[in-house]
C-alpha cells in the first residue's frame, strides 16, 4: 500500500515531481513499529472478528508528551513520513519536537499493516466505517500503549475527518485537537459523489468479479488518477506547470505510468468507510482547542460553501484557519507541506492548556 498514500496519490505525486522544494526538512529519531492486536472487536455492523491487528509506528521516547498523528484515506502511518510533513514537525526545535513529545502513527484498520480484506477475508471482511476506525484507534492508544490522555491528536483528510469523531467520542482524552483538509459536517456533494464514482467505476469492470478476482482490475488506476486529478492538486498549480495540452498530456502519461499496488478490495472499502461519517451530533460535545487547518483551494472541502464555517461556530473552542491558494499550495493536498501552518500550529499548541486525563 505504499504507492497509495494520503498526501501523495498517483496524480498528485507525479505534479508534485516537477516542482523542486527548498530542502528544509530536519531530523528525527527513526520510527519503531509494533503491532497490538485488539480482542473480540465488534464494528457498527454488529459483526465481530476475534482478533483485529493495529499496526503502528512511535517516534521519540515514550515519556514524552503523546501526539497522535492519523492519516488520510488508502496511507498508514508510514505515509506520513514525508520531508515535507515530518521533516518539518517532527524534528528538534520544530512544532512537534521529537525529543519533546512521543508521536504515535496508527495503521487505521484497513490499511497499512492492520487487518484489512485482503489478508484473506477479501469481501467477508466486516464494512467498517469512520467510527469503527477511530474506536480502533482508541483501543491501540488505551489498551495496546497504556496512553490515558493525549496532548494532541492531528489528521489529515480522512485522519481530519478522524480528528473530529475522536474530539465527540472522546471528548476528555486530548488536550487539543487539529483536523485538516476535512469539514466539520456529513460526507455530500462532490466529496462523495466523485468517491462513489471512482468506486463505481471499480466495482462494475468485469475483472473485480464481485471482489473474487484473480488479478487486480486494470479500471482501479485509472480511476484514482481521475479522482485525484479532479479533487488533489490545486487549481492555480495545474494552470502552472500544464498551462498547454501537451504539457497535460504529458502530465496525465506520468500519472498513468507511475507504480500502483492498491489491492481493490482495500481500496473499496477504505473509501466507502467515509460514506457515512457526519460528525455534527457530535460536535457540541468537543470540549477540546481545536484548530482546523484548510486550504482555500482545497477541491473536496471548498471553503465557498459556508458549510464549514457554520459548523465551527458549534464548536466551543474551535477556530480555523485557511491557508490561502497560490501557485504552490496543492489544494486538498497543500496540508502535506507543514511549513504553510507550522507557525500557527506551534502557536496553538503553546496556548493549548493541559487538561486532566480522560476518565473513559
Amino acid at each position: 500500500m505504499r504507492n497509495l498514500r494520503s498526501f501523495m496519490n498517483a496524480a498528485a505525486a507525479a505534479a508534485w515531481s516537477l516542482v523542486a522544494f527548498a530542502a528544509t526538512a530536519a531530523e528525527y529519531p527513526a520510527p519503531k513499529e509494533g503491532t497490538f492486536v485488539a480482542k473480540d472487536v465488534r464494528f457498527h455492523t454488529g459483526e465481530v472478528l476475534p482478533e483485529v491487528r493495529l499496526h503502528y509506528r512511535t517516534i521519540g521516547e515514550p515519556s514524552g508528551e503523546p501526539v497522535v498523528v492519523l492519516h488520510g484515506t488508502g496511507g498508514s502511518g508510514e505515509s506520513m513520513l514525508t520531508p515535507n510533513f515530518a521533516g518539518e514537525l517532527f524534528g528538534e526545535g520544530q512544532p512537534l519536537d521529537a525529543r519533546k513529545y512521543f508521536i504515535v502513527l496508527p495503521d487505521a484498520i484497513g490499511h497499512g499493516k492492520s487487518s484489512k480484506p485482503s489478508d484473506g477475508m477479501r469481501t467477508k471482511f466486516p464494512r467498517y466505517n469512520a467510527e469503527d476506525l477511530v474506536d480502533g484507534q482508541y483501543r491501540l492508544l488505551t489498551e495496546g500503549l497504556g496512553l490515558k490522555h493525549v496532548r494532541l491528536v492531528i489528521g489529515n483528510s480522512m485522519g481530519g475527518m478522524h480528528a473530529f469523531l475522536f474530539g465527540g467520542k472522546y471528548p476528555d482524552y486530548m488536550d487539543a485537537l487539529v483536523p485538516m483538509a476535512s469539514q466539520p459536517t456529513a460526507m455530500a456533494a462532490r466529496n462523495w459523489m466523485m468517491r462513489r464514482l471512482m468506486i463505481e467505476t471499480i466495482r462494475q469492470d468485469p475483472a473485480y468479479n464481485n471482489g473474487d478476482y484473480a488479478e487486480q482490475p486494470k479500471s482501479m488506476k485509472l480511476a484514482n488518477v481521475l479522482y485525484s486529478t479532479g479533487t488533489n492538486g490545486g487549481t492555480l498549480y495545474y494552470q502552472k506547470v500544464a498551462p498547454t495540452r501537451d504539457q497535460a498530456d504529458k502530465m496525465v502519461d506520468t500519472m498513468l505510468a507511475a507504480p500502483f499496488t492498491a489491492d481493490a478490495n482495500n481500496f473499496i472499502y477504505a473509501w466507502e468507510s467515509s460514506a457515512s461519517y457526519d460528525p455534527t451530533p457530535l460536535l457540541e460535545r468537543i470540549t477540546a482547542p481545536l484548530l482546523l487547518i484548510n486550504s482555500a483551494d482545497d477541491e473536496r472541502n471548498p471553503p465557498e460553501t459556508g458549510v464549514t464555517e457554520a459548523a465551527m461556530k458549534r464548536i466551543k473552542n474551535g477556530r480555523q484557519f485557511l491557508i490561502p491558494a497560490s501557485e504552490e499550495t496543492r489544494g486538498h493536498a497543500t496540508v502535506g507541506m507543514a511549513r504553510f501552518y507550522a507557525k500557527e500550529l506551534r502557536e496553538f499548541l503553546q496556548a493549548a492548556p493541559r487538561r486532566a486525563a480522560s476518565s473513559n
